[in-house]
């Protein structure tokens, strides 16, 4: 899973006794040699699916990390590129690896320091570091930085079935990290499977999103057809009563 530059064992073991934000400190200057850097294919998806409505003029990488989805912004964006992210060592990172004059502020994605600013905000992954009861303000958040008929762009992939390795790996990953913070403090949240997806577009929608659907084609279909890969792109509207969502 990890290259011979990612962390160690007793390094992720550190990580995950930490803080959210301590623990991204620490694993900064490795995290791009893990596994949990957004892959590039995902990226090149994403950015051909932005490609169709671009261009845009500002653009914000919510929990920007080390950078990966800045590359997406500047490629689509033709005004200003910002990232956020509560982390200072993924900051300095995004900083140090960024291939375009971008702007890196340090931030709570529940408290953003912006005003209506941006015309497109992304998000790559980061939305399993929030409680379900924390996807209301967050997602008011992200409205509010918004310019009128701004778009909220993520990608989410298809929870594996039962029957599956994976499944079996991400629901141990997520009990763990349950007992884990029901026995250790400062808690460290990032869960792959607290929400459900009907309950993420209800959300969009109760913050005033009108949200569309686009499959991902590079990453399959499932055996029911569905596709394993879709693209969240969400509409800010004028008032939550006024957004539908598009299944």
């Amino acid at each position: 899973m990890f290259s011979p530059e990612g962390p160690t064992l007793r390094e992720l073991a550190v990580q995950a006794l930490s803080s959210v934000e301590h623990g991204y400190d620490l694993l900064a200057p490795k995290f791009d040699h893990t596994p949990f850097r957004t892959p590039g294919p995902v990226l090149d998806a994403v950015a051909a699916v932005l490609r169709r409505t671009a261009p845009y003029e500002d653009g914000l990488d919510l929990c920007c990390g080390t950078g990966a989805g800045l590359d997406v912004l500047a490629e689509v964006c033709r005004g200003g590129v910002t990232g956020v992210d509560l982390s200072a060592g993924m900051l300095a990172e995004a900083r140090a690896r960024a291939g375009a004059p971008v702007r890196l502020v340090r931030a709570d994605a529940r408290a953003l320091p912006f005003g209506p600013a941006f015309d497109l905000v992304v998000s790559f992954g980061a939305l399993g570091h929030f409680l379900p009861r924390e996807l209301p303000g967050l997602f008011a958040q992200v409205h509010a930085v918004l310019r009128p008929g701004g778009r909220f762009a993520f990608p989410v992939m298809a929870p594996p079935r039962p029957s599956s390795l994976g499944y079996w790996m991400l629901l141990g990953f997520d009990t763990g990290m349950r007992v884990r913070n029901a026995v250790w403090r400062p808690p460290f949240v990032m869960y792959y499977r607290a929400v459900r997806f009907g309950d993420l577009l209800r959300e969009l929608e109760r913050a005033g999103f009108v949200a569309d659907l686009h499959a991902l084609p590079g990453f399959g279909r499932r055996p029911d057809g569905s596709p394993r890969a879709r693209l969240v792109v969400a509409r800010s509207g004028p008032h939550p009563a006024a957004g539908t969502v598009h299944p």
